[in-house]
């Protein structure tokens, strides 16, 4: 074989340029022959037949090759909001084409969509971005095939380039319960056991040098005064001293090692196409974790995240609206990096003392017992919220199904009784979250 044969063979399976297809080929070699016959035999019909496709592959042969087409691909922001659609734009540049295949997202699909078959006199191609759930995830990759007259020269397939997004966790904020103060700090929405100038009261007692003039309660120092004969002296006067308010801190310690459903046989296989399941332990302890972590933010306190999985992961207590957009983009590379761990992780220095430490997992091995047990004999105050799905179904044609649903439910139960026993309150995530937390802080006081 020549070099230059070789060479037109290396052309033809170059995508990225144009070349012929096998519509062309065959409408020579059957152009061709269909004429050629027709004279040989003296029939017309073989000729009609066959003038037009030999006339059309010629007629593409000899016309000016095509410029490069090109498809612009649409600037998408990275990070986004959940539930918001975005409009994209592809601008098109391909100029004496026929047909163009394009992949595009449609606005009622979530994916890369499907392809598009788009004539070629179309510039512009406008849709939306349409994703549920939160993570990372691919959202465009325009693949596209550019098409000449008739089809019979192609330009491609060619495979785009990736879009990449990541939607963080809904925040869905709720009115947050009373948490334990913590004594190290002065400010917050919390009533601290030190006094300050808060507008809870304390205690009245007799005025001492370096009390303000502002503190003194007049109509106590009166009756003190009234009772010796109305004669007002510094040993009669009497503050009001006043509870300072603290903040809290609030550590949000999640289990990433196991994510489960409410399928007993889908535990040990993943969901095709996704990286968490829908409605799994690990997606609602995200969201739980984006919203308690909205809510306290939200009043001052410091809150921090703990991967128990992967500690190296985890985010330091901080406050305020950057710290919460922080926090969420940390859950989303805590839930892209989940896998199991033989042992869970909860380092002393990640839950500070007067920390209130809140465990969130679905308690279906005993180092998850042993772990929150052990962070309760440093003496912090520790709420173990139980994830595991309420309605678990066992696994289709497994006679021995019922048998392990069984088991599962009976270890869970004595697990869960285990924390209680060691002084751990257990509570579910719904909707009477803040009356929980009340009900605790009012037995802690």
């Amino acid at each position: 074989m020549s070099k230059r044969v070789v060479r037109w063979l290396r052309h033809q399976r170059d995508t990225s340029h144009w070349r012929n297809t096998d519509a062309m080929y065959r409408a020579i070699v059957v152009g061709v022959g269909l004429v050629g016959a027709g004279v040989l035999v003296h029939a017309i019909v073989l000729v009609l037949f066959g003038a037009p496709l030999l006339l059309s592959a010629v007629i593409a042969m000899t016309r000016p090759q095509p410029g490069v087409p090109v498809v612009h691909m649409p600037r998408v922001p990275r990070t986004m909001e959940p539930g918001r659609k975005t409009e994209v734009v592809f601008d098109i540049d391909a100029p004496n084409v026929e047909l163009i295949a394009l992949r595009a997202p449609h606005p009622k699909n979530s994916g890369v969509g499907h392809v598009h078959l788009i004539a070629g006199t179309v510039r512009q191609v406008r849709t939306q971005l349409n994703r549920a759930g939160w993570g990372e995830g691919v959202d465009l990759r325009p693949d596209r095939l550019f098409a000449g007259p008739d089809a019979l020269r192609v330009y491609g397939p060619l495979v785009g380039v990736e879009g990449r997004r990541t939607l963080l966790p809904p925040v869905d904020l709720l009115p947050t319960g009373p948490l334990p103060p913590r004594p190290a700090g002065l400010v917050g929405a919390h009533r601290s056991p030190r006094p300050g100038d808060s507008t809870e009261l304390r205690d009245i007692r007799v005025f001492q040098p370096g009390d303000r003039l502002r503190r003194v309660d007049w109509r106590v120092s009166l009756r003190s005064s009234a009772a010796t004969g109305g004669v007002l002296t510094p040993s009669m006067l009497h503050v009001r001293e006043r509870h300072a308010d603290a903040e809290a801190t609030l550590v949000l310690a999640i289990d990433t090692r196991v994510d489960v459903g409410g399928d007993l046989g889908d535990w040990a296989t993943g969901t095709p196409g996704a990286r968490l399941r829908e409605n799994g332990t690990l997606d609602t302890a995200v969201r739980a974790a984006s919203a308690l972590a909205a809510s306290y933010l939200r009043q001052g306190d410091r809150v921090g995240l703990v991967d128990l999985g992967r500690p190296q992961l985890s985010l330091a207590p901080g406050t305020g609206a950057r710290h919460l957009l922080r926090l969420r983009h940390q859950l989303v590379v805590c839930a892209r990096g989940a896998g199991w761990a033989a042992k869970p992780v909860l380092r002393p220095r990640q839950a500070p003392a007067g920390a209130f430490v809140m465990v969130l997992s679905p308690f279906l091995d005993d180092a998850m017992v042993n772990l929150t047990a052990t962070v309760v004999r440093r003496g912090i105050r520790v709420v173990a919220m139980d994830l595991l799905p309420e309605e678990l179904t066992p696994a289709a044609g497994d006679p021995w199904g019922e048998a392990v649903l069984t088991v599962i439910r009976t270890e869970h139960r004595v697990r869960l009784e285990t924390l209680r026993q060691h002084g751990i309150a257990v509570i579910r995530w719904g909707s009477d979250m803040p009356g929980t937390l009340r009900r605790l802080a009012r037995r802690a006081r």
